[in-house]
């Protein structure tokens, strides 16, 4: 009997995800919808999680990881703990199935340069979720200034400001806030201006819950980058926005600027007499602002899986964004400039 094409594989492909968490039910809904996927498979640390989440959304589970892997997958979703990421990476690969794996790679900058060396030396592809990549937005920014047509870039403003704080619990495992929030405003600036950063400056307060200084985190922070080509780059965010969840990014040219994220449903307002805009309702979370984004990005993956496209993402691309968001933190805690 013939092999099946690349075109019949994907109309059947059969996607395992690891982790049943908020984010990763979320996807596993999101890829249960799309039209490349015949089957999932979710599993998660807590089994019997995973049999609810299936049973709820209608898909299959496996009792665990091994099993999981075991069961003829065409691509492995990796949404489980952070500290969980390196070894299920490395067991994706092991097992030779295209993998996609929510950021970070990893929980510091050696061990994410240790999977980026184990990934490099595979054939094996490993997307990483940087989902803004996959937003109308930012990708009509791109092509505006590698298209020149804003001129040459001298200033970039970026935000993330959350509507209201992660709980308690998460925080002693999210790397704090430059490396588990700002880091998609890191990502996205590579994307947007092809360019790298090469010093920053970085500050932070704790001025909400307790908990975030206990844990040696901040709730508000503040960046400012210099890229290779002197463009100056301010990265802001915030843990407490009840306006709704804000992310933006602003990029000034010599001839001309461009705002990503300002439209009716931007969390802010105007103190000028008569203007009404934005008049609509904020977006409450960051699944709301990004739902478009989210399920872009996981039909690319089932591309990627398929062998028609290329890895959008890489684990060197999250390396070159860990790096940035290491610095920093290590700005921040030292009160200097840090050179990358």
């Amino acid at each position: 009997m013939d092999e099946p094409g690349v075109e019949e594989r994907a109309a059947r492909m059969r996607i395992g995800l690891v982790g049943v968490g908020r984010i990763g039910a979320f996807h596993a809904a999101t890829l249960k919808g799309l039209p490349a996927v015949d089957q999932v498979v979710v599993a998660d640390a807590d089994p019997s999680r995973a049999e609810l989440v299936a049973k709820d959304l209608g898909l299959e589970y496996a009792p665990d990881v091994d099993a999981l892997l075991a069961s003829r997958l065409d691509g492995f979703v990796i949404a489980a703990a952070t500290s969980a990421h390196a070894d299920l990476i490395a067991a994706g690969v092991a097992a030779r199935i295209p993998t996609f794996c929510e950021k970070p790679v990893a929980i510091d900058l050696d061990e994410t340069l240790r999977v980026v060396e184990l990934v490099e030396t595979s054939d094996v592809p490993v997307h990483i979720g940087f989902q803004r990549r996959f937003d109308a937005g930012y990708q009509a920014a791109a092509a505006a200034v590698r298209g020149g047509e804003l001129g040459f870039v001298h200033h970039i403003r970026a935000n993330t400001n959350d509507a209201f704080p992660p709980p308690a619990e998460y925080i002693p495992t999210s790397g704090g806030f430059f490396r588990d929030c700002t880091v998609h405003d890191f990502d996205i600036l590579r994307f947007v201006t092809g360019r790298e950063v090469v010093s920053v400056f970085a500050t932070g307060a704790n001025r909400g819950e307790s908990f975030f200084g206990e844990y040696g985190d901040v709730d508000a922070a503040a960046a400012l980058l210099t890229l290779d080509d002197n463009t100056f780059v301010s990265v802001s965010g915030t843990r407490y926005n009840a306006a709704g969840h804000d992310v933006r990014m602003e990029i000034l040219g010599s001839l001309g600027s461009l705002a990503v994220g300002l439209d009716e449903h931007t969390a802010l307002r105007s103190a000028e007499a008569g203007v009404t805009f934005p008049g609509g309702e904020p977006h409450a979370t960051f699944m709301d602002r990004f739902r478009p984004a989210y399920v872009a990005e996981l039909t690319a993956f089932t591309e990627v899986a398929a062998g028609t496209r290329e890895v959008p993402c890489t684990v060197r691309d999250a390396y070159q964004a860990f790096r940035i968001a290491d610095a920093c933190e290590l700005s921040r805690r030292e009160h200097r400039v840090v050179q990358l």
